[in-house]
């Protein structure tokens, strides 16, 4: 396989590389998609509160122009009343201006949500650079771009033409009404027309928002390579995680030897395995393994046993079947019930004899215990 192809970007962004990307604001956006939606608000609004907005608005003209001529020379009465005319015109347009907003603000909901970042405010020189300009703008992108808005252009003009053509009459006839139907009717035309322009926004979104997503996932893809390097990252390589596998065996095998010298009896291979039996009938059903090995820890526990008087009872099948099939800390299988049983007897018989004086018991014969 080539490096060419080893690196090639092939594979879906992981979730942290998504991340990664919305922290430094790389969200899929589509500004067909925010553009209509905040035509739809505008034009609704029009048409439901047009005619009240158009009152509002002829009210305020007219305390506008009830000032007399000494008061409009008066700067002491004029600034009062232009605020109050500006106060009332702003209160007016404030539904219209709240529903706005708030498609504003509900856009972004569609696609990509809310996001959050300083990184695109942040001064990036490369994008001074002439050569990279040109090369964006005869790009696949720049290209999808420039049909985009010669498409909307197009559409837009051809709606905007027909509407003219359609309501030519309603707004000549503005003139011939009274002032405030003339401002209520002439927001209703208003409203309409933004309607009818945003459902062709609408038609160029339902092919944008598809395509704006597919080019983020796939400026987002991944290399295996990348992918294999993220996973290290975060995993930690192979070295670190064998080195840490490492020293919790070495800590395990410190805290297991200590129970060593607890144990009623080591059962060994002889030399290949040993494994450390305690038994406490207060405590457990059966007898519980407190340590066990291979080899080298096989022949520290044998060592350290040894060193504290631990009896050691060589039974090659049953070392091996304790080894194989019992954990640390965990009891013995029923299956093994008798063999120990043997051992234990054998154990506690070589106890008493020490303590009387007497001669010590035979050991149980190794090939019975399995």
């Amino acid at each position: 396989m080539s490096e060419q192809s080893a690196h090639e970007r092939t594979e879906h962004a992981t979730p942290k590389r998504l991340d990664e990307a919305r922290k430094e604001g790389q969200v899929p956006r589509s500004q067909e998609l925010t553009s209509s939606v905040v035509l739809l608000a505008a034009g609704s609004a029009l048409l439901l509160v047009g005619g009240q907005v158009g009152k509002s608005l002829a009210a305020a003209m007219r305390h506008g122009l009830d000032l007399t001529r000494a008061e409009a020379l008066d700067e002491s009465q004029l600034v009062p009343a232009l605020s109050a005319s500006l106060f009332e015109v702003g209160l007016a347009c404030l539904p219209v201006f709240g529903i706005v907003v708030l498609a504003v603000l509900a856009a972004p909901l569609v696609i990509g949500g809310w996001n959050v970042s300083g990184k695109p405010l942040m001064p990036n020189f490369k994008r001074l650079d002439p050569l990279a300009g040109i090369a964006r703008m005869f790009s696949m992108r720049g290209v999808v771009e420039l049909v985009k808005a010669f498409a909307k252009f197009a559409l837009v003009a051809v709606v905007s033409i027909w509407l003219l053509w359609r309501s030519a009459d309603d707004f000549l006839m503005l003139g011939a009404e009274p002032v405030e139907s003339a401002i209520g009717h002439a927001m209703r035309l208003v409203g309409t027309s933004t309607l009818a322009l945003a459902s062709v926004l609408l038609l160029i979104a339902a092919i944008d928002v598809p395509y704006q997503l597919w080019r983020h996932a796939n400026e987002l893809k991944m290399s295996r390579e990348e992918i294999r390097q993220e996973h290290k990252e975060s995993d930690g390589s192979p070295e670190v995680k064998g080195r840490i596998r490492q020293a919790q065996q070495a800590l395990a095998r410190g805290r297991m030897l200590q129970d060593v010298p607890t144990a009623d009896v080591i059962v060994t291979n002889p030399t290949h395995f040993a494994v450390a039996l305690r038994y406490d009938e207060k405590r457990a059903r059966a007898p519980i393994v407190v340590a066990k090995g291979a080899d080298l820890i096989a022949a520290r526990i044998r060592e350290i046993a040894g060193e504290h008087g631990v009896t050691i009872v060589e039974s090659p099948p049953l070392a091996r079947a304790l080894h194989r099939s019992v954990d640390i800390g965990s009891e013995i299988p029923a299956a093994l019930y008798a063999a120990v049983a043997q051992v234990l007897t054998y154990v506690y018989q070589l106890r008493a004899a020490r303590q009387a004086g007497t001669a010590p018991p035979s050991p149980p014969p190794p090939s019975t215990l399995h």
